[in-house]
């Protein structure tokens, strides 16, 4: 299967945000993965998924995350397709 655009999520909690992408994918109907995967917690995990999506076709990567969002560098790092980085508005107590 060809999937258009890989979502990859810092954390289960930027799920809400990738929500609005989803609407515009769905109303397009724009093929799309959605992985959970942090740039520091699981690094391996990030470059499985961005390999992943070059074999199934991927054409941009779009990543989302808060605080200190290394999530789309670790992507652009590993790809030459385009990256869209998301920044989710964070606040540390």
């Amino acid at each position: 299967m060809m999937i258009d655009v890989a979502v990859l999520l810092g954390s289960k909690s930027d799920r809400d945000i990738a929500e609005k992408t989803i609407e515009i994918f769905d109303r397009f109907d724009i093929d799309y993965t959605i992985e959970v995967a942090s740039a520091h917690r699981t690094p391996a995990r990030v470059i499985e998924i961005i390999n992943n999506a070059h074999e199934s076709g991927v054409r941009v990567f779009i990543a989302i995350a808060g605080l200190a969002a290394h999530l789309p560098g670790v992507v652009a790092s590993h790809t030459t397709r385009p990256v869209i980085g998301v920044p989710v508005k964070a606040a540390l107590d």
